[in-house]
């Protein structure tokens, strides 16, 4: 037996599922987690040796790589003066700072914890600010675990929302309406028929917890056109895709800027962190400033600032980063493409920038529910084949595939190398 499999042994008589988070948990594929022991570069090393090329960069954050050494020379000398200290420091204002001067839509910023709570408390005071109680969000977006968002699609755009997990009250999510990505017909329906009660759409400009589903051309500027109609606030989740898709996110990437966005583990280099930030006028509202209430006693902890700051500098600093990971992508998705046509596979695959997915089906993929007609038995079979061969993907047909400054060419390759073989065996089954 694995020590993989004896840590899982372990973990399930203390831990949920036998892990802290359900995308960590293979179950879904019939295999047992990984456990990771450390990892470098592109590469992480589980409990048992095994080395594996990383295509989910910890989903997401480390786009410099794992282990950067500029960035863990930072948090060592952090952590030299204290982990922890539950008062204001100045690593947070050079933070803050940063932040406001390099990103044109953000004016004010205040840190969290997690993307969840960037979300949370960026919906209370889109809510404070117009004094406005309803919110759209897109089926199959997701925006953290806080109750109001936790919602399902429905039968319709516009029956309120269900809550999509127990423990959810119908009462937390009342107000919480479902729209159709990609489509704006759907948004404006329910702008019209909650007039003046919508506080603020909230998108992922680039849909990545349903695969990754970029949006049409005229979708993210739509969207500010209907916020601006309708005097609703136009929030953008930008946890995945903020300082990936370039310096200043999706919103440069597409040209279209939002009221207020959130952001999350990136500006920590990967360690436990989030922000929200956007017009002056909305943040003046925030608590001590303001009457909406959000605090936290670890926002803008000491040792994620220096983390995230010395990542950001070298990202600001170093424009040919994201041109490098533009070129990556393509290498790595047109080469899945060609792989694809080459056998007459009708799958779809998806890449904006440097974040990516292969759906299994034949359907084109532009919303949720054309993404849930991928056949996930053959997800499983994929990702069991690629993980006995040193490839680390999400295991979910509904996650991203990321690269990192850190993948080289040869690593891309044999992706493709592996893919390949895994077509091959499937055609000749």
């Amino acid at each position: 037996m694995s020590r993989s499999q004896q840590l899982f042994e372990r973990a399930v008589k203390r831990i949920p599922g036998g892990v802290n988070s359900p995308v960590r948990a293979y179950g879904a594929i019939g295999e047992t987690p990984r456990f990771i022991e450390k990892a470098d570069g592109a590469y992480i090393y589980d409990v048992d040796g095994k080395q594996y090329i990383d295509f989910i960069c910890s989903w997401g954050p480390m786009i410099l790589g794992h282990n950067h050494p500029a960035i863990k020379e930072a948090v060592f000398k952090a952590a030299e003066k204290g982990l922890s200290f539950g008062c204001a420091t100045e690593a947070e204002v050079e933070m803050a700072e940063f932040i406001c001067d390099k990103i044109p839509h953000v004016e004010m910023i205040r840190m969290v914890n997690s993307g969840t709570e960037a979300v949370m408390s960026a919906i209370r005071v889109a809510r404070g600010f117009t004094k406005k109680n309803k919110i759209i969000k897109f089926a199959g977006c997701y925006h953290g675990h806080s109750d109001s968002m936790l919602v399902s699609a429905g039968s319709g755009v516009m029956t309120s929302g269900v809550p999509d997990s127990a423990g959810v009250p119908v009462g937390c999510t009342k107000d919480t309406m479902i729209a159709t990505y990609n489509d704006l017909n759907s948004v404006e329906q329910l702008l019209v028929e909650s007039k003046g009660q919508v506080a603020a759409i909230i998108v992922e400009p680039v849909a990545a917890n349903m695969g990754v589903v970029p949006p049409s051309e005229e979708f993210l500027k739509g969207l500010r056109r209907l916020c601006d109609e309708h005097e609703s606030l136009l929030i953008f989740d930008e946890v995945i895709t903020g300082f990936r898709l370039q310096f200043d996110g999706a919103a440069g990437y597409y040209g279209v800027k939002p009221d207020l966005v959130t952001y999350g583990k990136i500006i920590g280099a990967g360690m436990p962190v989030g922000a929200y930030g956007g017009r002056r006028d909305i943040m003046c509202k925030v608590a001590p400033k303001g009457p909406v209430y959000q605090a936290g006693t670890l926002s803008g902890n000491p040792i994620a600032m220096a983390a995230g700051l010395t990542q950001l500098r070298i990202l600001s600093e170093h424009a040919e980063i994201y041109d490098r990971l533009q070129c990556k992508g393509e290498q790595l998705f047109c080469g899945i493409r060609q792989i694809f046509k080459k056998y007459e596979i009708p799958y779809q695959v998806h890449q904006v920038a440097s974040l990516g997915c292969i759906f299994f089906t034949d359907e084109n993929v532009t919303n949720y529910q054309t993404a849930k007609t991928s056949d996930t038995k053959e997800f499983a079979e994929y990702f069991k084949f690629m993980l006995e061969r040193g490839i680390h993907v999400a295991p979910s047909q509904f996650e991203a595939i990321f690269l990192s400054d850190a993948h080289t060419e040869q690593q891309i390759q044999r992706f493709q190398e592996c893919l390949e073989s895994y077509i091959v065996r499937r055609k000749n089954r």
